[in-house]
C-alpha cells in the first residue's frame, strides 16, 4: 500500500476519482461536484484558511490501484474549546479493508499530532456543518444536496479503530401535499395575525440585508450549545452566494417581531436530482444543462437550516414560516417532499418543532471522535 499526499493536478484528480471508485454501481450514490470539493481546499473559496490549516491523502494498493483517500484539518478557532485539542478528518473513502482504513486514519491522525492535537472528529467538513459532515448510519437512499452518503460498513471501520458517537445527526422527510396537524395550523394561522409580527421571503436584490439578519439571528439562537463559535460574515456571504444559483427565493423566509430579525428557515431545491447524471463534473455542457433544468423535475426540496433567537423560541413564528412556504409550494404542484436535515440529537426545540409538522424519520448521521492514546 502506498499513501501519497495530495500536493499536484495528478493527485487531485486522483482524489476525487476515489469515490468514483468506491461508488461504481451504487444507485444511490450522487457524485458530488469536483469544483465543490475542491472549493474546500482552495484558500480564496474558503475562508476557514484564514484560521486554520488542511492537507490530504490518497492511497494506492501495490498495483496502483486507488483503494482510499483522507483529508485532516485544524479549525484553531475551535480546536481548543475542547477537553482535549481537537482537528478534524473528512472526505474519507475507502474499501472495506479495515488495513486501508487504518493506514489512513493513522496518516491523519500523525498530522494532526505533529501539529499539536490530541483528538479528531470525523467525518466532518473544513467549513460550516451544513454540507459533507457526518457518518451516514440510517436510511442510505439518495442523498441531497450536499449531504453525505456512504456504505454501511464505513462505520465499522470507524468503530474498530476506536471512534465513539459524540452526537447524531437526525435528518426527516416531510410529505408536502399532507395537510399539516390541525393544531400546527392553528398555532401559525395565529401567530401570523399577530401585531408587530411580519414574514417576508429573501430577496435576492437585497441578499445582504438578509445575509446580516442571519448572521444576527444564528449566532443568538446557538450560543449556548457546547463548542459554538460566532459564524462569521465573510462565511455567510460565502455561502449566500453559493446559494444563488440554487436557490428559489420564495423558499427562504424570514420573520421579524416589531422589526426585529427573529427567525429564519433556509430551504433549496434538491440539486442531486439533476447532477446526478454528471458524474461530479460542472464543464460548459453541464452548465447549460443546469441552467436548462433547474428546477425542472426537482421533485424534493432541503431545509438547511433553521433558527430563532432564544426570546422567540416559544412564539410560534417556524410554525407561520411552513404555512407561507406552503402558500407558495402547494399551486406550484412540482415539490413532493421537503427534507428537514439534520438537527443533532441534542436539540431538543428542533427536533419537537420536526414532530409537530408530522414529519417522519428519513436518515441518522453520526459525528464521531477518536481521542489519541
Amino acid at each position: 500500500m502506498i499513501i501519497t499526499e495530495v500536493r499536484d493536478k495528478k493527485t487531485i484528480k486522483e482524489f476525487l476519482n476515489v469515490a468514483r471508485v468506491i461508488y461504481k454501481g451504487d444507485p444511490a450514490w450522487v457524485c458530488p461536484l469536483d469544483t465543490d470539493i475542491e472549493n474546500v481546499f482552495n484558500p480564496a473559496k474558503n475562508n476557514f484558511h484564514k484560521h486554520g490549516v488542511i492537507t490530504r491523502w490518497i492511497a494506492k494498493d501495490d498495483s496502483g490501484t486507488l483503494i482510499g483517500r483522507i483529508a485532516a484539518f485544524i479549525n484553531y478557532n475551535k480546536a481548543d474549546s475542547f477537553a482535549q485539542p481537537t482537528g478534524g478528518i473528512g472526505f474519507f473513502e475507502c474499501i472495506n479493508d479495515e488495513a486501508t482504513a487504518f493506514a489512513l486514519f493513522n496518516t491523519a491522525k500523525d498530522w494532526l499530532q505533529q501539529h499539536g492535537m490530541q483528538a479528531m472528529d470525523g467525518p466532518i467538513n473544513f467549513g460550516e456543518n451544513d454540507t459533507f459532515w457526518g457518518l451516514l448510519v440510517e436510511g442510505f437512499t439518495q442523498p441531497s444536496y450536499g449531504m453525505n452518503y456512504n456504505p454501511p460498513y464505513y462505520k465499522k471501520l470507524f468503530d474498530s479503530y476506536g471512534f465513539f458517537t459524540l452526537y447524531e445527526q437526525i435528518t426527516n422527510h416531510l410529505d408536502v401535499n399532507k395537510p399539516f396537524p390541525e393544531r400546527f395550523t392553528k398555532i401559525a394561522q395565529w401567530v401570523i395575525k399577530k401585531p408587530g409580527y411580519r414574514f417576508e421571503h429573501l430577496k435576492v436584490q437585497e441578499i445582504d440585508r438578509f445575509a446580516a439578519d442571519f448572521m444576527e439571528i444564528y449566532n443568538d439562537a446557538w450560543e449556548d450549545f457546547d463548542n459554538f463559535v460566532p459564524i462569521r460574515k465573510e462565511t455567510i456571504g460565502e455561502a449566500f452566494n453559493k446559494m444563488k444559483i440554487l436557490m428559489d427565493e420564495n423558499l427562504i423566509w424570514f420573520s421579524y417581531v416589531n422589526n426585529e430579525p427573529a427567525s429564519f428557515v433556509i430551504i433549496l431545491p434538491d440539486a442531486n436530482q439533476i447532477i446526478k447524471s454528471f458524474n461530479g463534473k460542472l464543464g460548459l455542457i453541464e452548465k447549460l444543462k443546469f441552467l436548462y433544468y433547474r428546477w425542472r423535475g426537482v421533485s424534493r426540496m432541503r431545509a438547511i437550516v433553521m433558527g430563532t433567537k432564544k426570546a422567540y423560541q416559544k412564539h410560534g413564528l417556524e410554525s407561520a414560516m411552513f404555512i407561507k412556504l406552503k402558500e407558495y409550494v402547494i399551486p406550484l404542484k412540482q415539490y413532493n417532499e421537503l427534507e428537514l436535515s439534520w438537527v443533532g440529537d441534542f436539540n431538543e426545540k428542533m427536533l419537537a418543532i420536526h414532530e409537530a409538522t408530522g414529519a417522519v424519520f428519513g436518515k441518522k448521521h453520526a459525528t464521531l471522535r477518536k481521542i489519541f492514546e
